[in-house]
C-alpha cells in the first residue's frame, strides 16, 4: 500500500481497541533475558519491525529462541551473560533500541562482530555511545561514515569500570549501560538534561523486576555482577500506540477505552492522558483499561506545554493542537530532531499542509508555535516514521482529502494500526 486515504468519521461510535505490546518494555525484556541464567518465557511481546530486528540479532549471536507470534510469547535461553557466537554480523535494521543496546551487549560481552543497518539506522547518532566504548578498549572499525553504522567491533570485554553517559541525545546509551552492567560490574553515572527521564525510569523498574541489584548515589548507578535470573515476565501494552485511540477521544468528541492500560503504568506516555485531562477530558481507570471520555467538548484550547519526557506523543500532541480554538506551544523537544525524522521539522511542515500556521523557535530550547487555521485536505509525506504516519492519520478522522504516503512504515511498531482504523469506521 503506496498511500491510505483516510475516510472522514461520519457515523461516530465510542471506541474500544487492542494495541501491541510495548517496543520499549519489549527490547528490554528481550536483553535482559537473554543475559540471565536459564529460560525466560516473555508474554504480551511486541511482534513488528523492530522487534524482529533484535530477535533476528539474538539469532544470528546463536541464542535458542521459541517464538510464537499468535500467542504473543517468547522463550529466551539465556547464556548468563555469555555470548553463544563470539562472531558474528549481525543487522538493526532501523531500530534504534538494538542498534544502542546490542552495541553495548556486544562490547561488554566481548567477541567480534560486525553491525550493520538501515541506511535510516545510518544517519541517527552513535558517535558518543561508540567513544565511550572505544575509551575503555573496545576496537571500533567504521564501514562507512565514522560515528555511524556500520561498523566492526572487536572486544575482549568490558568490566568493573566507571562510565559516564550523556542522556540529552538519547537515553538509550544510558539505558544499555544500566541493563548489561549486571555481566561483568559497572558504575554508570547519568550526566546531560535526561538523568531521570521516563525511558531511564522503565529500564531502571525493569532491573528491579528481573532482580537485578543495584546502588543509587544522586545520578550514578553501581551494578554489581549478579546472576539475573527470572522464569516469565509480562509486557505491558504500548501506550504510545495507546495514545492515538486516546486522541481520537478529544478529536472525534466520543469515548475511548484501550484494553489493559492502566494509570498505574510504567510508560512516561502515560502522561499524555494527563494533557487530555487539562484540556476537558475525563479520565476513568475501568477494569477493562482507562477510558478517555471527550463526548462532552464542544472545543478545547491550546496549552503551553513541556515535553521533554514524553515527546514521542510530540506529534501526537501536534494534531490534537491543530484542531484547538486557540495557540499551543510544545516545548523542550530538541532531542526528536534525530529520532526516525527530525520530527521538529515535520511537525511544522506537515501542518503548514493542513492549514495552521507554524513556527520553531530555537532558543533557549527548541520549541514548536502552532496556530490553528481553517483546516483541509493534503498529502501528508511520512519521512519513514511510524509517528507521523500513524498521528497524521487521526486528522483524516475529522477533516475529508488526508493521504498518507507510505502509510505501512507503521510496520516498525504497530504493523496492523490502519487495519484498527477500518475497524473504528
Amino acid at each position: 500500500m503506496e498511500k491510505y486515504t483516510v475516510k472522514k468519521v461520519i457515523n461516530k461510535k465510542d471506541i474500544n481497541v487492542e494495541v501491541p505490546g510495548s517496543k520499549s518494555i519489549t527490547n528490554r525484556a528481550l536483553m535482559l533475558a537473554a543475559i540471565s541464567n536459564g529460560k525466560c518465557k516473555l508474554s504480551g511481546v511486541l511482534f513488528s519491525d523492530d522487534s524482529r530486528a533484535f530477535l533476528d540479532c539474538l539469532d544470528k549471536l546463536g541464542f535458542k529462541l521459541e517464538i510464537d507470534e499468535n500467542a504473543k510469547t517468547v522463550v529466551i535461553q539465556g547464556e548468563n551473560g555469555r555470548i553463544p557466537n563470539n562472531e558474528a554480523t549481525i543487522n538493526v535494521r532501523s531500530a534504534g533500541t538494538a542498534a544502542r543496546f546490542m552495541t553495548v551487549l556486544l562490547a561488554v560481552c566481548g567477541g567480534k562482530y560486525t553491525l550493520e543497518s538501515s541506511e535510516q539506522m545510518k544517519k541517527r547518532p552513535m558517535s558518543e555511545l561508540l567513544n565511550k566504548l572505544m575509551e575503555n578498549g573496545v576496537e571500533i572499525e567504521y564501514l562507512e561514515k565514522e560515528g555511524h553504522f556500520p561498523f566492526k567491533l572487536n572486544s575482549k570485554g568490558i568490566g568493573e569500570t566507571k562510565i559516564s553517559i550523556d542522556t540529552s541525545k538519547s537515553s538509550q546509551y544510558a539505558s544499555a549501560l544500566l541493563m548489561v552492567a549486571a555481566v561483568n560490574g559497572m558504575e554508570v553515572n547519568l550526566t546531560g538534561s535526561r538523568p531521570n527521564g521516563a525511558y531511564i525510569k522503565i529500564t531502571l523498574r525493569m532491573l528491579e523486576q528481573f532482580g537485578i541489584k543495584f546502588e543509587k548515589n544522586n545520578n550514578t548507578y553501581n551494578i554489581k555482577k549478579q546472576e539475573v535470573k527470572l522464569d516469565a515476565y509480562e509486557v505491558e501494552p504500548d501506550m504510545s500506540a495507546a495514545c492515538y485511540f486516546y486522541a481520537m477521544a478529544i478529536l472525534l468528541k466520543v469515548k475511548s477505552v484501550v484494553k489493559g492500560i492502566h494509570l498505574n503504568s510504567m510508560q512516561g506516555d502515560i502522561k499524555f492522558l494527563t494533557v487530555l485531562e487539562k484540556l476537558g477530558c475525563k479520565l476513568t481507570d475501568t477494569s477493562a483499561g482507562v477510558e478517555v471520555d471527550g463526548a462532552s467538548i464542544d472545543s478545547y484550547p491550546g496549552i503551553e506545554i513541556d515535553m521533554s519526557d514524553f515527546s514521542d506523543q510530540a506529534l501526537t500532541m501536534a494534531v490534537v493542537a491543530a484542531f484547538a480554538n486557540s495557540k499551543t506551544i510544545i516545548k523542550n523537544i530538541d532531542h526528536i530532531r534525530g529520532q526516525e525524522s527530525d520530527r521538529v521539522a515535520v511537525i511544522a511542515t506537515e501542518l503548514k499542509k493542513l492549514g495552521c500556521k507554524t513556527e520553531i523557535i530555537e532558543e533557549p530550547e527548541t520549541d514548536v508555535v502552532i496556530e490553528p487555521g481553517v483546516l483541509h485536505g493534503c498529502e501528508i509525506d511520512t519521512y519513514e516514521d511510524h509517528r507521523v504516519a500513524m498521528s497524521f492519520a487521526m486528522a483524516g478522522l475529522v477533516i475529508d482529502g488526508v493521504i498518507i504516503d507510505n502509510p505501512m512504515c507503521c510496520r516498525k511498531t504497530f504493523e496492523n494500526y490502519f487495519d484498527v482504523l477500518e475497524n473504528i469506521y
